[in-house]
């Protein structure tokens, strides 16, 4: 879709470039910025000129993922090891054509916060923490887990750039498992759950990512307050599905 509101574009290539003027808004691959009218958006400030490592592996073994890195790029990663099947699991989940795979970023799917944001599972699962860059020059950490505090709601403030997700080396070891409910075979995720090491993340159910302990699974299940309801599922069938599915889960992270 056109931009017809969009006069100015930039491409800046240090971080001193990404202070944002009233109406700019940062571009990484765009799939979901070109998808519909942005009437408030006048400018675009690409954040793929910046040239960050899609994903590189830090001295003390942290994955470190580009908030510019694209869906395929995680996919083919060499750097993965173990966690591949797991990550091809949360790219399928997004039930996208490959060139939006080779367009859409891992930072882009979580800052936009939509409850069946897979990388948003991903990384919450895997107990990833982003980095972010604020407007004073500043960083601050936090994990995903919490930067994501609803449907298209964040704690990112006006001015801050997600810069990456650091992945810690002990959730890459450990042993992984998907689950995944639909209303329809090629339908928006209504539920996932992804269990990693002693952890089971809930998402796309809920309105923001849910971390239960998997030896506490019952006690956290009944405490979850937070059942998305739209479309693609009502909230009671959601938390039934939901259940079923974390139940699954650990059962083969116990096996």
């Amino acid at each position: 879709m056109d931009l017809t509101h969009v006069t100015s574009y930039r491409c800046p290539t240090t971080r001193a470039g990404l202070g944002l003027a009233p109406g700019e808004t940062v571009l990484g691959g765009g799939t979901w910025l070109f998808s519909e009218p942005q009437p408030a958006t006048t400018g675009l400030v690409d954040l793929t000129a910046l040239g960050w490592p899609a994903i590189e592996e830090l001295d003390d073994g942290t994955l470190r993922i580009a908030a510019t890195c694209t869906v395929a790029e995680l996919v083919a990663s060499p750097l993965l090891g173990p966690l591949a099947p797991l990550v091809r699991s949360a790219a399928d989940a997004f039930l996208m054509s490959f060139k939006i795979q080779h367009a859409a970023t891992v930072g882009g799917n979580i800052a936009l916060a939509l409850p069946a944001g897979a990388m948003i599972s991903l990384t919450a699962a895997l107990g990833g923490t982003a980095e972010v860059w604020t407007p004073d020059g500043g960083v601050r950490r936090e994990p995903v887990a919490a930067l994501v505090r609803g449907v298209r709601r964040t704690s990112l403030a006006p001015g801050e750039v997600l810069r990456a997700v650091d992945v810690p080396p002990g959730p890459r070891a450990a042993r992984s498992a998907f689950r995944r409910a639909a209303l329809t075979p090629h339908g928006r995720s209504s539920a996932v759950v992804v269990g990693v090491g002693d952890r089971v993340t809930l998402t796309a159910a809920t309105t923001r990512p849910v971390v239960l302990a998997a030896d506490r699974l019952e006690e956290g299940l009944a405490a979850v307050d937070c059942w998305y309801d739209d479309a693609h599922g009502a909230a009671d069938w959601r938390a039934d599905v939901t259940a079923t599915l974390a139940r699954e889960v650990v059962r083969e992270l116990a096996a």
